[in-house]
């Protein structure tokens, strides 16, 4: 019987490949087809949270907008080893203007 892969990660080489030391399963990806196929084939495996380089996931936008409403899997940006472009940061900011129906985080005027 194959083994559930609970949390994964998704992106470069160089960036995730150290996520294997942590028993994470590390997938690499360097097109914008690699790693929506990657999303889906672990969204389909059962896999609960997908971690994607902000990087690879600025290539899959539409992979991972079409699992948002659902509750598994959750697919948490991270920066990769060059470091964020912002994409998981706005993604918070988005979330919690769209849960309480205003920016608490950034708003203009503190």
């Amino acid at each position: 019987m194959a083994q559930k892969t609970e949390i994964a990660v998704i992106g470069d080489r160089d960036s995730v490949m150290l996520f294997n030391a942590l028993g994470i399963k590390a997938i690499y990806v360097d097109t914008a087809q690699q790693t929506e196929r990657a999303i889906h084939q672990l969204a389909h495996a059962g896999c609960a949270v997908i971690y994607i380089t902000e990087q690879a996931a600025a290539l899959a936008g539409e992979a991972i907008s079409s699992y948002k409403t659902q509750p598994f899997p959750a697919i948490i940006p991270i920066p990769n080893r060059t470091g964020s472009t912002g994409l998981g940061m706005q993604g918070v900011k988005d979330n919690v203007e769209k849960a309480i129906g205003a920016d608490i985080l950034f708003g203009e005027g503190r």
